[in-house]
């Protein structure tokens, strides 16, 4: 298949590409590479092997001729976390809801059948401590998770016998990527682990998150795009697995029985997290078959430290503005590099 990637430069967006690439799909990517310096060289070939046609371009941008001729559109580019949703909320919707609004509609208007949007188990925000599952009430607590919604909400309505979105609402995501992302839970325990020998938890770590792998993530996405039309249009998925929602303390005690000599510390003044959820994968599991994934937190473990250990990173360098994605954009704002709606200061081509 052609298939269009928005986002192929994200941290999700480079295993999504390398898995379509091992599947022998034909790949455009789509990115306006806001986080081009946030470059993890744990694999110096991962780079490489991600060279495809791409589109150096702000999703706003956009218009119908940009997708016309592709098969599908697998759509990852947004603002991607709460921090970074909350430091300008309008534009937070604006990308990620009104953006995505208008790709789905330009993918309809260009005969695109087949839309897979990434979307968040943050949809369902706060809750108490039942597993969650497609059907149940919504209560996001963010301006990320808000815009993520209404982004389902909006383009469910274009829906019709030609035009078939699915929504993925992926869990809590960890395991490693060329443009690799410190501020996800496990990703940034194991990064204090390795360089300090403290598993430094930032809330009192009662709250509960359904984590999973990237690359189980991309492995979702992908098959996606071959799953008969009448399971999956305008259908909703967690991407999660039920056996692994954990409390954030849990995810800390499996790390420290994992690396020798390490600590669990609280931040002073440790406070609950409101962002509270678990979720089933029970129904993305009938449509996948029920060993779909391939890595546990154990096995995201012995990874990150993996490579962790052979390349270093520092607390400033995965707290601060080269890794951490509010700091980054904030530091790029405040050098003249990006306007403070986040283009780019000096227009880039559109072409491949």
């Amino acid at each position: 298949m052609r298939v269009l990637v928005t986002g192929h430069k994200g941290y999700l967006g480079a295993a999504v590409t390398d898995e379509l690439l091992s599947k022998g799909h034909e790949v455009t990517g789509l990115d306006t590479d806001l986080f081009e310096r946030c470059v993890y060289e744990y694999d110096r070939d991962a780079n490489a092997r991600l060279t495809i046609a791409e589109l150096a371009m702000d999703l706003r941008d956009v218009r119908a001729e940009h997708i016309a001729g592709q098969d599908a559109v697998i759509h990852l580019a947004g603002l991607s976390n709460d921090p970074l949703g909350e430091f300008d909320p309008k534009l937070t919707y604006e990308i990620n809801h009104e953006a995505s609004v208008r790709l789905a509609e330009l993918c309809r208007q260009t005969g695109i059948s087949r839309l897979i949007l990434a979307s968040s188990c943050s949809v369902y925000g706060a809750s108490d401590d039942a597993i969650l599952d497609e059907q149940s009430e919504f209560a996001p607590v963010t301006a990320y998770a808000w815009s993520k919604l209404k982004m389902e909400q909006d383009i469910a309505a274009l829906a019709d016998d030609v035009f078939s979105p699915v929504f993925m609402r992926s869990g809590t995501v960890y395991g490693l990527s060329p443009r690799m992302r410190f501020d996800l839970v496990v990703n940034n325990l194991m990064a204090w682990t390795v360089d300090t020998g403290e598993i430094f938890l930032k809330s009192d770590g009662l709250a509960w998150r359904p984590i999973i792998h990237l690359r189980d993530v991309a492995k979702a996405f992908v098959a996606m795009l071959e799953v008969d039309r009448q399971h999956v249009h305008l259908q909703a998925f967690n991407v999660a697995v039920d056996s692994e929602n954990y409390q954030i303390r849990d995810i800390a005690a499996k790390i420290q029985s994992q690396i020798p000599n390490s600590n669990i510390v609280f931040e002073t003044a440790a406070s609950s997290d409101n962002r509270n959820y678990r979720v089933s994968g029970k129904k993305l599991e009938t449509i996948l078959g029920p060993d779909w994934t391939q890595h546990s937190l154990e096995d995201g473990i012995a990874e990150l430290h993996a490579a962790l250990t052979t390349t270093k990173v520092r607390p400033d360098e995965f707290e601060g503005t080269r890794f951490q994605r509010l700091a980054h954009l904030k530091s790029r704002v405040s050098n003249g590099e990006l306007t403070s709606e986040l283009r780019h200061a000096l227009s880039r081509d559109h072409t491949a």
